[in-house]
C-alpha cells in the first residue's frame, strides 16, 4: 500500500495451478513421432521438477537447439547447453550470440512460465503445429472438466489494496484466456488496467514506462510482481521500480529493490 501503482503478473503469480500445463503438454505429445513419445513425456517431468536444463528465466533456440542461460539485466546470452545439458564452448557461445536476445517466441523462445515447457518440448521433437494444441487447451480450460482454485483470500485482499493503489495485470496471456481465468479465479472486476499478449521481456519496459506516464507516477513509488526474473523484475529495476520476485524455493537475490516470496499471499 505504500506504493501508487501495482503491476502483476498473472500466471504462476495470481494462480498456481498446472492441470492446464500437463492437458497441453499431453495434446501436444500425441504430435510427436511414437518413438520419441516416452522421451518428451520423461523431459516434461524433468523441467518441472526442476531437473531439466531447460528451466523459467531460460531461452530456448529452436534452430540450433541450445539451452541458453540469460544476463536477466542485459539480456545477453552468459551460457548455452545442448538439450542433454552438455555446455558448449564459451568462446563459440560468445560469436554466435551477440548483443541482446530478441525474441519472437517461434524460433527464439523465453521461457516466461508454464506455458513454455510443453511448447519447447514439442519444438525439440519436431512438432510445427503447437498452436491447434493450444487452442484445444483453451477450450479444455472453459469446460466443466477444468477447475482452476482461487488463492484463499486474494480477491478481498486486491480490493483492499485497490483502494489506496492503482492496480494493473500484464500478461502474455491473451485477452480470452486473461477473462476465462479471471471468471475462475473470481478475479473479475479487480484491476483497473489489463494488458494481455504483451510480448514480455521484449516490450516489459515499454510498457512500464507507458504505465508510469499514464499514472503520473515515479518508477520509486511502482512496484512489479510476478515469477520470472527476465519478464518482471529485472525491467523494473532498470527503470528504477521496486519488485517481488514470486519463487517457491526463495532464492537469494542481491538487489535491494526486490523482494523474494514463495506466494503472492506472503505479500500481506
Amino acid at each position: 500500500m505504500n506504493y501508487k501503482l501495482v503491476v502483476f503478473d498473472l500466471d504462476g503469480t495470481l494462480y498456481e495451478g498446472t492441470d492446464h500445463f500437463d492437458f497441453y503438454a499431453t495434446h501436444l505429445q500425441q504430435k510427436v513421432a511414437k518413438k520419441d513419445r516416452l522421451e518428451f513425456q520423461l523431459d516434461y517431468e524433468a523441467m518441472k521438477a526442476g531437473n531439466h536444463v531447460v528451466q523459467i528465466g531460460k531461452a530456448y533456440d529452436v534452430a540450433r537447439d541450445a539451452v541458453l542461460t540469460i544476463d536477466p539485466m542485459t539480456l545477453k546470452v552468459t551460457a548455452a547447453h545442448t538439450w542433454e545439458g552438455e555446455q558448449y564452448d564459451q568462446a563459440s557461445v560468445e560469436e554466435v550470440y551477440t548483443g541482446e536476445l530478441s525474441f519472437n517466441f517461434e524460433d527464439m523462445i523465453a521461457i516466461g512460465d508454464g506455458w513454455w515447457y510443453p511448447f519447447v518440448c514439442a519444438k525439440h521433437y519436431g512438432v510445427t503445429d503447437c498452436y491447434s494444441s493450444y487452442q484445444a487447451t483453451k477450450e479444455y480450460m472453459v469446460s466443466d472438466k477444468f477447475q482452476l482454485e482461487p488463492l484463499p483470500g486474494l480477491r478481498d485482499k486486491l480490493l483492499e489494496l485497490k483502494k489506496h493503489t492503482h492496480v494493473v495485470v500484464m500478461t502474455n496471456s491473451d485477452r480470452d484466456d486473461v477473462g476465462r481465468l479471471f471468471k475462475e479465479l473470481g478475479l473479475e472486476g479487480v484491476f483497473e488496467h489489463i494488458i494481455s499478449s504483451a510480448k514480455k521481456p521484449t516490450r516489459t519496459m515499454g510498457l512500464f514506462e507507458q504505465l508510469l506516464s499514464h499514472y503520473e507516477v515515479k518508477p520509486e513509488e511502482a512496484v512489479s510482481v510476478g515469477d520470472n526474473f527476465i519478464n518482471e523484475i529485472a525491467p523494473a529495476v532498470l527503470l528504477g521500480m521496486d519488485a517481488v520476485y514470486i519463487h517457491p524455493q526463495r532464492p537469494k537475490i542481491d538487489l535491494e529493490q526486490v523482494r523474494v516470496v514463495s506466494t503472492v499471499l506472503e505479500l500481506w
